[in-house]
């Protein structure tokens, strides 16, 4: 499968300091569907998760916007 960064991705991967191999290390270690997903995980070095959301077409997943999430998830 291969991973792209959208603009919009490349923007917020670079506001928040967020490398772009994190965004690949976390995407290739689950599995990703067809269609528009979120994946929210907990990431060494970010005081909070990173909350990713890709759109898989094909072979092609595609970033679409990664950011941490301020309130965490479930608490």
């Amino acid at each position: 499968m291969q991973i792209r960064l959208s603009r919009h991705a490349r923007r917020r991967i670079r506001l928040y300091g967020i490398s772009p191999s994190v965004i690949s290390e976390v995407l290739t270690g689950r599995k990703i569907t067809q269609g528009s997903q979120e994946v929210v995980a907990d990431v060494v070095g970010l005081a909070y998760p990173l909350k990713i959301v890709v759109f898989r077409k094909g072979d092609t997943a595609t970033v679409v916007t990664a950011y941490p999430l301020k309130r965490g998830v479930g608490r």
